[in-house]
C-alpha cells in the first residue's frame, strides 16, 4: 500500500475523495495503474481524478510501485499545425497531445529536436519560414524552445537559445538539470543541401531557465548527434557525424562534406574539446546512420552503450577501438523505407511504416479507409540478442515520413 496521503500534495484537496468508501491511498494505488494514454479521458470524471491524474503524487506512485512506461513521443510534423503523439508499446495504444504555441509569422518547422526531462517534454530550434523576412522562401533557424508538461497537458515558452539553431545535437542530463546543444544550421528539408553552419555549444539550466554559451566545437558542424558519457567530473559530452563545409559537382549541385569522426567536450577541463579519429574506413559507409544510446538506467553493465542503425543492418560503438562492430541485421527487410530508430525501456526499436496497399491485412481491415497503414515496429534485445515485432496503426491521414518526423522517448 502507498504511504504517500494525497492531502500532502499541494495540487490535491485532502477533503476530496477519489473512489468512495475507498482510503484515498488506496484509490491512488488504483488509479495509478491507468495507462496514460487513457489518462484523458479519466480527467473529466470528475475534479479529484483531474488533480490527482496532474499531480507529482501520480508519478512518484507509479516509480515507488515499478508501473512506469517507456512512451514514444512521435512529430510526424510541424507540432504547431500537427498533432504530435505519445505511443504505449506495451498496451499498443496511441494518445494525440496538444498543438504547440504558433507565431503567425512562421510556418514549416521542421529539423527541431525533443528530449525529455522528467515528465516535460522540450521541443528545442529548428528551421522554418518566416513571412517578415527577405527572401521570404528562404528558410531560417529558430531559436524558440518549447515545454509540454505532461501532467498539466499545457505548452509553454520559455527562454530561447542563444543562437538559433536545426539540425543540431542535443542531450540531456536529467539528474543535473541541464541541456546541451551543439553546432546546426538553417538547412530546411525542402533543400537538400543547402543552409548555413555552426560551432557553438550551449548549455540550458532547468531549474534556473537559463542559456550558457560554452567552448564552441574546432569546427562547423550541422546534422550531427550527441550525448553524455560518464558521471561526476568523468561526465564527457560527444558530438558524433553530421556535416561541415559542402563542394559542387559540376560547378552547380552543392555536395555536403560528410565527416567521420566525433568531437568530445571534457567537463573536468573546463568544457576543453578534443577530438577523435575517423570511425570508419574510406569505402565502408558515407555517412553516420541513425544513433541511439542505451544509458546506465536501461543496461545491466552500468555504462552507455551506442548503436547505430545503417540500412537494415545495427551496429555497436566500441570506444576503445573507435569502429562500429555489426550488433545484428533486421528480420524483416523493408527495401526503400525510411526508418525510425529509437531506445525505449532498454530495447532498440525499428519503425518501418508500411503503406496499406503494401500490407495484405490492412487492405482487408475497415480501419485502413481511416488511416494511411500501419507501422511495423521491429524491437532488438541488445542483453538477449533476440528479436521480436509488432504491427500498430497510428491515427494519421498520411504514412510517416522517418525522414523528417521527429522522435523521442519519456518515462512516465
Amino acid at each position: 500500500m502507498c504511504n504517500s496521503s494525497l492531502s500532502s500534495d499541494s495540487l490535491v484537496d485532502g477533503t476530496l475523495t477519489l473512489i468512495p468508501s475507498l482510503p484515498n491511498d488506496v484509490s491512488a494505488l488504483i488509479l495509478a495503474h491507468v495507462p496514460y494514454s487513457h489518462h484523458g479521458r479519466l480527467k473529466s470524471t470528475c475534479k479529484s481524478w483531474k488533480l490527482f491524474l496532474s499531480s507529482q503524487t501520480l508519478i512518484s506512485i507509479r516509480r515507488k510501485h515499478r508501473l512506469t512506461s517507456h512512451l514514444l513521443c512521435i512529430f510526424p510534423q510541424d507540432p504547431s499545425i500537427s498533432a504530435p503523439y505519445f505511443f504505449d508499446p506495451r498496451t499498443m495504444s496511441w494518445c494525440p497531445l496538444p498543438l504547440m504555441p504558433c507565431s503567425p509569422f512562421v510556418y514549416g518547422l521542421c529539423n527541431f529536436v525533443s528530449v525529455s526531462v522528467n515528465s516535460s517534454l522540450y521541443v528545442l530550434g529548428g528551421s522554418l519560414f518566416d513571412t517578415r523576412s527577405f527572401p521570404i522562401d528562404r528558410p531560417s533557424p529558430s531559436s524558440s524552445v518549447f515545454r509540454f508538461d505532461v501532467l498539466r497537458s499545457e505548452w509553454e515558452s520559455i527562454s530561447p537559445m542563444l543562437s538559433p539553431r536545426g539540425s543540431f545535437a542535443c542531450t540531456v542530463e536529467p539528474n543535473m538539470g541541464r541541456i546541451f546543444v551543439a553546432g546546426g544550421g538553417s538547412r530546411h528539408h525542402v533543400f537538400g543541401a543547402a543552409g548555413s553552419r555552426m560551432s557553438s555549444v550551449e548549455m540550458y539550466d532547468i531549474g534556473k531557465d537559463e542559456w550558457v554559451a560554452l567552448a564552441g566545437l574546432p569546427r562547423f558542424r550541422a546534422g550531427c548527434v550527441g550525448f553524455v558519457v560518464g558521471n561526476g567530473e568523468e561526465r564527457e559530452f560527444w558530438v558524433m557525424g553530421g556535416y561541415g563545409e559542402s563542394r559542387t559537382v559540376a560547378g552547380v549541385l552543392p555536395v555536403d562534406q560528410y565527416y567521420k569522426d566525433a568531437v568530445v567536450m571534457e567537463m573536468k577541463n573546463g568544457g576543453a574539446w578534443r577530438e577523435v579519429g575517423n570511425m570508419w574506413e574510406d569505402g565502408e559507409r558515407m555517412r553516420l546512420g541513425k544513433i541511439v544510446v542505451l544509458t546506465e538506467d536501461d543496461n545491466l553493465q552500468g555504462i552507455p552503450e551506442i548503436f547505430m542503425l545503417d540500412g537494415n543492418h545495427i551496429f555497436r560503438y566500441d570506444m576503445d577501438s573507435n569502429r562500429w562492430h555489426r550488433e545484428s541485421s533486421l528480420p524483416r527487410k523493408v527495401p526503400g523505407s525510411a526508418f525510425g530508430f529509437i531506445t525505449l525501456g532498454g530495447e532498440l526499436h525499428v519503425l518501418i511504416p508500411v503503406s496499406a496497399s503494401e500490407n495484405s491485412e490492412a487492405r482487408r481491415s475497415r480501419q485502413s479507409k481511416r488511416t494511411a497503414g500501419t507501422l511495423l515496429i521491429q524491437i532488438y534485445n541488445p542483453a538477449t540478442k533476440t528479436w521480436r515485432s509488432v504491427v500498430s496503426r497510428p491515427p494519421v491521414k498520411q504514412l510517416i515520413d522517418m525522414n523528417t518526423a521527429v522522435m523521442c522517448s519519456i518515462h512516465l
